[in-house]
């Protein structure tokens, strides 16, 4: 990671709402500059109101916005992390049932957007000898019915990242993984259940799941690190969930 007098500076990718806002809020706290980057600019302004952080309107699928940015970043001081979190699952649906437009959209939203913006900032992060975040999922790291979709997507984004280090290992960069398991944040399940709060709402009955701030912290410790310290992957998982398809739910 870069040293001098300035702070150090993160892009966090999908800072509108959940993980991402948590952790564009848990950076600042660490006395970090922090661009908020998201599709949702209202959002952006209330976040970037409350903790200082900077907001950049952005949507991680489009090369013309994503190469301003990268521009933008270049032009203000240059960049040492970025952690992108922009993501998300649509449907529940069964392979031989898949809605191949929902996969489409996953794909580009949780790969090609990570890969786009990776690209992008790379020769930045190199020339601050700081940090590539990707989080993924538990999703990539196994499979459970009716999430192929997803898992699909997420185990092509933790190959990006995976693949990433291999291809730049000796240079000072570290490449870091975050799987989170079960985390209630206001949206995902939401999103991913098309606006049915009541199927949301279920997913996380019956034990005490993960919150968008125990990522947050999880990710400021991987990025707080000795320079010579990678942490290649960290999984982080609810006490009560042992897997996808295991969890302990009392009352239900």
């Amino acid at each position: 990671m870069s040293t001098g007098e300035r702070n150090k500076r993160a892009l966090v990718t999908g800072a509108s709402s959940g993980i991402g806002a948590a952790t564009v809020r848990r950076l600042r706290a660490e006395g970090w500059d922090v661009v908020a980057a998201a599709r949702r600019k209202d959002r952006l302004d209330a976040l970037a109101q409350e903790s200082g952080a900077e907001a950049y309107e952005l949507d991680v699928t489009s090369d013309e916005q994503v190469t301003a940015l990268a521009e933008h970043l270049a032009a203000t001081g240059g960049l040492d992390v970025v952690v992108n979190n922009a993501g998300g699952a649509l449907g529940l649906d069964t392979v031989e049932n898949a809605d191949i437009e929902g996969w489409r959209q996953m794909y580009e939203l949780n790969v090609l957007g990570t890969l786009r913006v990776t690209k992008a900032v790379l020769p930045l992060i190199r020339a601050a000898q700081g940090d590539v975040l990707v989080v993924t999922s538990t999703a990539a790291h196994g499979a459970y019915e009716r999430g192929a979709g997803y898992t699909a997507a997420k185990h092509a984004e933790r190959m990006l990242s995976t693949t990433l280090r291999l291809e730049i290992v000796g240079e000072p960069v570290r490449v870091i993984e975050v799987a989170p398991g079960a985390v209630a944040t206001e949206e995902f399940s939401l999103v991913r259940f098309a606006g049915d709060t009541e199927r949301a709402a279920a997913v996380y009955e019956g034990f005490q799941p993960l919150v968008a701030e125990d990522i947050a912290e999880a990710i400021a410790w991987t990025l707080t690190q000795p320079p010579h310290v990678n942490v290649d992957l960290l999984i982080v998982r609810p006490r009560a969930q042992a897997s996808h398809t295991k969890i302990a739910r009392t009352g239900v």
